[in-house]
């Protein structure tokens, strides 16, 4: 529980959100959802207008400008308040950072030019990694869930990540403040990596998690992208909803047809065909992807079947008890078990769009199972920790779990009910209330 008086201080620290006008009137409250494409947009709509009358109430009593408002008069059962506490303080750490580009790298790209997206695959190391004064690099060889340093000599993929986790966070923080400067610094954001010319990323990903001495690129690497990109897309979508020199219909115009691009190279070339057949997590992101993007671009018969497609791997790949076998093999099971289930269940938020309208969260498996089941195996784990996980996991996130649980109490799963409250906050605070689709909280790619 945050205390009252924090609550009251929490409030009043944040940016105007809806603060009188200068007659003394309360701020207009939207009417129009945004049309995001995991998040729910009326969702959205309707926590925005309790967060007005929350804060209203809060800074100003009945509303009516006096300034004398007493947070005892207007309870938080949801914990608004904090949540919006948090998202702001996330959201003002970007403001002095980025814009990010792929055009700032210093490495060249093997077969590529300086537009193209370049990253290296993280799990691989060179031969001479135990005395790396001696011996020839080359080949490389694989250490599963163990990530190579050397890897972040290519920046596309922090800042990648940095781009996204930034736009997002951005575009909520605007969304629920109106605060012109969190517009601003998303706009710039999304235009300097897909919209200008001269930084604009090439709209492939023909380069990712390269293999040194090995390739110049590989089908996995899609997962780069796809395991977060569709949080763009609803940063994307938020801006949308206004149309001003920070997000202009040009700019609208220009990300769309960057993503029409990309959508056709992962349907049509041979890596993004590759990565969808894959049987773990990368299958599963791979059409999480394509579900997201056809959404997003109104393409809503090709949206319905990646997500159909999506259907018999959930009966292959989760079994009976809940668990799925070809992740809690891995020595970081733990972490690629909730992995995969943030694929799934952000699935489950595109299929719930009525124009796309695929039951993801209610499929069940022939032996019984689906998501539902594979969120349950792993509350007891998400709730007392790892002791209650039965397969390896050698960097442990109690947290890791907090989004998919939430999502889970959401559908009325009972153990997600109950495990709601013992559940442990990912760092900075959660968010559930105010962005409700599940997220990888505990990222492996470094510091951003």
């Amino acid at each position: 529980m945050v205390a009252l008086g924090a609550i009251v201080t929490l409030v009043l620290a944040l940016p105007a959100l809806a603060a009188p006008t200068a007659r003394g009137k309360p701020a207009k409250c939207p009417e129009v959802a945004p049309p995001t494409v995991v998040l729910d947009g009326n969702r959205l709509l309707a926590t925005k207008k309790e967060v007005i009358g929350l804060t209203l109430k809060c800074n100003n009593g009945n509303g009516n400008g006096n300034g004398n408002g007493n947070c005892k008069n207007k309870p938080d059962p949801k914990g608004l308040v904090p949540e919006l506490s948090h998202l702001v303080s996330q959201a003002n750490s970007w403001l002095p950072r980025g814009p990010w580009t792929v055009t700032a790298k210093t490495m060249d790209v093997p077969g590529g030019t300086k537009n193209d997206y370049a990253s290296q695959a993280p799990y691989w190391w060179a031969s001479n990694w135990q005395n790396p004064s001696t011996g020839n690099k080359c080949p490389y060889i694989q250490r599963d869930g163990i990530r190579n340093p050397e890897v972040d000599n290519y920046t596309d993929r922090l800042d990648g990540v940095r781009m996204m986790t930034a736009s997002y966070q951005l575009a909520l923080a605007w969304w629920y403040t109106e605060d012109a400067k969190y517009r601003q610094k998303a706009g710039e954001v999304l235009r300097e990596w897909f919209v200008k010319p001269e930084t604009a990323m090439t709209p492939n990903l023909a380069h990712a998690q390269i293999i040194p001495c090995k390739n110049n690129g590989r089908a996995i690497g899609i997962i780069d992208f796809s395991q977060q990109y569709t949080a763009v897309l609803d940063a994307a979508a938020i801006l949308g909803t206004k149309k001003d020199a920070a997000w202009s219909q040009a700019d609208e115009d220009a990300f769309k047809a960057w993503n029409a691009a990309y959508l056709t190279w992962l349907t049509d070339s041979a890596f993004g065909k590759e990565e969808l057949a894959a049987k773990n997590n990368h299958g599963t992101f791979a059409g999480m992807q394509i579900a997201g993007i056809a959404s997003f671009l109104g393409k809503y018969d090709l949206a319905r079947q990646a997500l159909n497609d999506q259907l018999p791997r959930m009966d292959l790949y989760i079994s009976a008890n809940g668990s799925q076998p070809l992740e809690t093999i891995r020595p970081t099971s733990f972490h690629y078990s909730t992995f995969t289930l943030i694929a799934y269940t952000r699935m489950a938020l595109i299929g719930a769009n009525k124009k796309v309208n695929v039951d993801v969260w209610g499929h069940k498996t022939p032996n019984g199972a689906g998501i539902a089941k594979a969120i349950e195996y792993i509350i007891p784990a998400a709730v007392d920790g790892q002791s209650k996980w039965p397969h390896q996991e050698t960097h442990f996130d109690r947290f890791a779990a907090y989004d998919i649980v939430n999502y889970a109490a959401d559908q009325g799963l009972q153990a997600a009910k109950a495990a709601v409250s013992k559940l442990e906050q990912p760092p900075g605070g959660g968010l559930w209330q105010l962005r409700p689709a599940p997220e990888q909280l505990d990222s492996i790619v470094g510091v951003l």
